[in-house]
């Protein structure tokens, strides 16, 4: 019998009993929906995190402070001296401590082995941002850190290279300051205002060259986007009137290393870093612990899964033990005329491998679909604050691993029935009643 032959044979085969053959594609299929759609979860969600790491920065981009020397104890409640270099975030237990950095501190950060580049982070407090005559708002800015990512509704992030003033807009603004939709905004020119040291407004122009949506972690609500020129034109005007002793000081500095520095070589680097009493955060920190969270929820959930394929393989070999008992003529008959042990141990296997197939394809479809249903309507009522998030993603790698995955098990678990079907004797097979 000839290897396509074989292949049609066994396919037919399976379904001589199409009840036996049905309960246990549907074993599989409980499997195989699971495991996909927790798997699309997965992706889902960990394509979300890499988008919001994106936006916070490069991955190889360091966000550095400069540790105070007396760290605040949040279980003190007692009143703080006041320290005029020190920067305090937090309340209670989450209370830290910094100091202000200044150039002889980034000089000492560049100074540090694997450190390529260092930038400090001067940010500017706005008044108010206008379209033409429309409402003024107020908002908030930041510039593009190196490695920055934006999730543009409309044109393109802010050119660094670029000797004009360039300015994301958010996509919540784009109504209220009187454009029709994303796409108007682009390329209008909106008027930023802000007050110096001397209490004196300035005002300065710039070029809308993108809408941007909010990401988990990332720039968006109220917060515009600048290239350098502008950001340097906001810091300058703000600055202006600033005591002498009040300017080049600095609560955070960037500090860019190379982009194929291994894990354990970025964790080095933050130890030399905190050797010159500095700490240093990278945007996987920022997230990392929410990644975990998310991965051992998958791994759980797939854990579920693998019990349903575990008991669907029971299944298939209780499935194919049967088969060879009620068709045991049929197998001497078979070996008589000449069929070897191997085509014979071949005829089964491709059995169970076709009710694997059979029951991965039709979950795998099945989870597709919900999947997609699911995450559409998620993304329109609960998750409507989130945007860009699609909560169930499917990658097609992941798709047809999880088939041949099955189909394997599938097969491993025929191994047992087809190895005893192709051991029988013919001679007895044939008397067999």
């Amino acid at each position: 019998m000839r290897t396509t032959d074989l292949v049609r044979t066994g396919i037919r085969n399976t379904f001589r009993a199409r009840a036996r053959t049905t309960l246990t594609v549907l074993a599989i299929f409980v499997g195989a929906f699971t495991l996909t759609l927790t798997s699309g979860l997965g992706t889902g969600i960990n394509r979300y995190i890499d988008d919001t790491v994106a936006a916070i920065g490069g991955g190889d981009v360091l966000t550095v402070t400069k540790v105070a020397d007396e760290a605040y104890d949040p279980t003190d409640t007692t009143p703080q001296e006041y320290d005029p270099d020190a920067v305090v975030t937090g309340d209670g237990p989450a209370r830290t401590s910094s100091e202000m950095m200044r150039q002889d501190d980034l000089d000492a950060i560049a100074e540090v082995a694997g450190i390529v580049d260092v930038e400090p982070i001067t940010p500017a407090q706005l008044d108010y941002v206008q379209y033409g005559d429309s409402t003024r708002y107020t908002a908030s800015v930041r510039t593009l850190t190196p490695g920055q990512e934006v999730q543009a509704t409309a044109g393109t992030a802010p050119d660094a290279g670029s000797d004009e003033p360039q300015v994301s807009l958010p996509l919540d603004y784009v109504a209220p300051l009187g454009f029709d939709g994303a796409a108007d905004a682009v390329g209008a020119t909106l008027t930023i205002a802000l007050t110096d040291g001397a209490f004196v407004q300035h005002t300065v122009e710039a070029e809308i060259v993108a809408v941007t949506e909010e990401t988990l972690a990332g720039p968006g609500g109220a917060s515009l986007l600048t290239n350098p020129v502008l950001q340097d034109e906001l810091v300058e005007l703000q600055n202006a009137g600033v005591p002498d002793d009040q300017l080049d000081q600095w609560a955070q500095v960037t500090a860019t290393f190379d982009s194929e520095y291994t894990a354990e070589q970025v964790d080095a680097l933050k130890q030399r870093l905190a050797d010159e009493g500095f700490e240093g955060t990278t945007t996987a920190d920022t997230l990392g612990a929410f990644t975990t969270v998310i991965d051992t929820i998958v791994l759980i959930l797939n854990a579920f899964a693998g019990i349903a394929l575990l008991a669907a393989g029971f299944g298939i070999v209780n499935t194919l033990l049967m088969s060879v008992q009620e068709r045991t003529r049929e197998i001497g008959l078979m070996k008589a005329m000449g069929m070897g042990s191997g085509r014979v141990f071949g005829l089964f296997s491709i059995e169970a491998v076709f009710i694997g197939f059979l029951g991965s394809a039709i979950g795998v479809a099945v989870a597709v679909l919900a999947g997609t249903a699911i995450s559409s309507a998620l993304s329109g009522a609960f998750l409507a604050n989130l945007p860009g998030l699609t909560l169930i993603a499917f990658d097609p790698v992941t798709i047809v691993v999880t088939i041949g995955v099955i189909m394997a098990v599938a097969f491993l678990a025929g191994t047992l029935p087809a190895a005893r079907a192709a051991g029988k004797d013919p001679v007895e097979a044939l008397r067999y009643e």
